[in-house]
This record gives structure tokens, sequence and C-alpha cells, in this order.
């Protein structure tokens, strides 16, 4: 494999953390919180840029209303804590805590009062636990109610990051596409399709999702030893971080061999035809304004109009930023209503158990006018020799 450039990824400039923190305090005050805390993952990296590890040593960044931001991090996470965008910024305050201290007790320690307290939705229990012991008298609330209705909208650094993983995405996809295919295992060519996202600029490689034959009716399979034969389809959906922000692209492909004989029977063909066409009238009713579910139903109706719904197993689509799913989810009973800049996969799909599936998904920005589609590769199914 050639190597080539990794694209230039725009770092997301100090003024943008700065207003983060502002908007953090500031719904923190709006909701009556005595202090928002947050453990280590997405919402942090969003609200300071650290990526800190994931340790039994607490670390947790604590925004109250009124005050600095303070970062409580174990020593010797100290200075890859104060590289982090928001301390070099002077926006929050690093606080160190050494192996004896009680770190829980010195977070408590800038909380004054003992009211609501919102912690982040996946800390660890044993802190959580450590927490409502210095903490007692106050009610806990999960941090979402907060970070959520931060970073449901995407500003325009986010944005382009998402795009640029796209791109890169795309690329692999046709990579991947060229062959060979046929002869090879779905391992090996998960393998192949690792290498090339990282190759294209991706931090990481988090899914390569390849599903052939019978196994391409499970939404989730886990590439296997199965080895690919031409007259059947292969479903790819590969995707991981650039710069930290996700890609996703899922395309159907059927390998031939070679044999024309061996293309596509009519059956696929008719349930390929109306995935592409699920997919198409639902990006295109993703618009501001519209609700979430409602992008859902449409997806939904015209797969269950052409006599395949209960075949349609998942929701149409997930949000997707710092994490591969995260909100607005696009289902019946989301709550969420679209806005510009809101980020989010759709990809319906029809799965015949033990016979095959097909899903086509793309990354869609909802923009001021309408759905932006971030995945450019072709939507039709690809017959190759393979």
């Amino acid at each position: 494999m050639t190597a080539r450039s990794a694209p230039a990824r725009p770092p997301i400039p100090v003024g943008r953390f700065e207003a983060r923190l502002a908007a953090a305090r500031r719904l923190v005050a709006e909701r009556d919180l005595s202090a928002l805390l947050v453990g280590v993952g997405a919402d942090l990296r969003y609200l300071t840029g650290y990526v800190a590890m994931p340790l039994e040593r607490l670390t947790m960044l604590v925004i109250t209303s009124d005050g600095p931001g303070r970062l409580v991090v174990p020593r010797l996470e100290r200075d890859p804590a104060e590289r982090s965008t928001a301390a070099r910024g002077g926006l929050v305050e690093v606080v160190a805590w050494d192996e004896t201290d009680d770190p829980h007790e010195l977070v408590a320690s800038f909380i004054s009062g003992r009211g609501s307290v919102a912690v982040s939705d996946t800390l660890w229990a044993v802190h959580l636990l450590r927490l409502e012991a210095e903490l007692h008298g106050s009610t806990f609330v999960p941090g979402s109610s907060v970070t959520s209705e931060l970073r449901i909208v995407k500003d325009a650094d986010e944005i382009e990051l998402l795009r640029l993983a796209a791109q890169a995405a795309d690329r692999v996809i046709e990579q991947v596409v060229a062959g060979p295919l046929v002869g090879r295992t779905e391992a090996d060519v998960a393998l192949e399709v690792r290498d090339r996202l990282v190759a294209e600029g991706h931090d990481a490689a988090e899914f390569a999702i390849v599903a052939s034959g019978p196994n391409s009716a499970s939404p989730h399979h886990e590439a296997s030893d199965r080895v690919i034969r031409p007259g059947e389809p292969i479903v790819l959906d590969i995707g991981g971080p650039l710069g930290g922000y996700g890609s996703d692209i899922t395309r159907t492909i059927w390998v031939t061999g070679g044999d024309d004989a061996a293309g596509p029977h009519d059956e696929f063909r008719g349930i390929f035809d109306l995935v592409r066409d699920a997919q198409s009238e639902a990006t295109a009713a993703a618009r501001p304004g519209v609700a979430a579910e409602r992008v859902d139903a449409v997806a939904r109706g015209i797969i269950a109009a052409g006599g395949y719904g209960p075949q349609f197993i998942h929701r149409t689509g997930h949000g997707i930023g710092l994490e591969g799913h995260e909100e607005p989810y696009l289902v019946a009973g989301s709550p969420d209503v679209l806005r510009p800049g809101m980020a989010f996969s759709i990809e319906p799909g029809i799965y015949l158990i033990d016979e095959y599936g097909a899903r086509i998904e793309d990354i869609v920005i909802c923009g001021p006018d309408g759905p932006i589609a971030l995945n450019e590769a072709p939507r039709e199914l690809y017959v190759v020799d393979g």
C-alpha cells in the first residue's frame, strides 16, 4: 500500500473553548446546579481539549456558575493536562493531587452548597459513590443535561473536521472496492481497511465491518475468517476519528468474480433499490425544523411500503462528532428537532437473515437551507469483478 500525506487537521482554536466553557457556566446557573463535574471522555475533550487517560485515578473538570474552571488531575498527569488548549489558554486551572490525597474530597472542596450536581453520564461508579459520600445532601443528575445541549450543534471547526474525515473514508471505500476481494477472508479485508483509514489521515480505525454473503444480514457483523466468493454481496461499514471527529460510511458491493452470470439477482436489486430510495428521501427530509423522528419515518415508510418493514431492524441514524454515536438520534420517539449544525448518519438497511442484506450510510449536516451530505462516494450498488 502506498502511503499518502495525511490531510491538514485544523486545530480547534482557543476561542472555541472559551465560548464552550462560558456556555457551560451559563447553563449551570440557569439550571440552578451547584456544579457540573466532567470526568474522562468526550465531554472533557470538548470543553478543554484534554484527551485524558481512562485511569482508576480521578480526573475531573469542575465547573460552577462563578469562579474559574478547575481541572483536577493526578500529579503524574499534570504535564499533559497543562498542555491542553484550555489550560494553555488560561481558561482552566490545573489542580494536581498526590497519591496519598483524596481527590474526591478535593473536588467537593470547590463546590459550595448542596444542591443538584450534574455528573458525567459515563463516570465510573466508584467515583460517583465517593462523590456522593463527600457531597452528602446533594442530588446527582446526568451531566448530559448540560453537555448534550452544548455538543449537539457543531461549529464550523467541528464540521470541517467531520468533512475531512468523511472525505478520507470515501477514498478508502474506493480503494477497497477496486479489489482484490474474491478469495480473501473478511478479516483480511478489514485489516486492509484499517490500514488505509490510518494512511488517509485517521487517528485510528475504530471499526471495519466487512460482511459478506449471509453475514451481510447482520448489521454489526464482526469480520470473520469467511472467504469472500463470487456471486454475493458485501456490506462495507467503516470509520474512525480524524482530529477527534468521526467518519462513518456504509456502501454495498456485489462481487461477480468476472462472471456476468454471477451478478446480482432481481430480489437483491429490489431490496437495494428500496434502501437507496429510503436513504435518498430521508436525507432530503433532514432540514431545519423537522423532527428527528420524521426523518426515521420517511425511510421506514418507503421500506415498509416495499414489503420489508420488519427487516429494517435499527434506527435510521445517530449523531456523530467526538463520539461515533451521540445525539441526535433519528428514531421514533426522539424529542429532538433538527437545527443547523447538527451532524448525523442516515443509514437505512434491509436484512434477510441467513440470506443477505444491504445498507447505505452517509454523514449528513443539517445546513441552514437543507441537508449537506459529507460523503460523496457513489451510492449505487457497486457491481465489481472483485
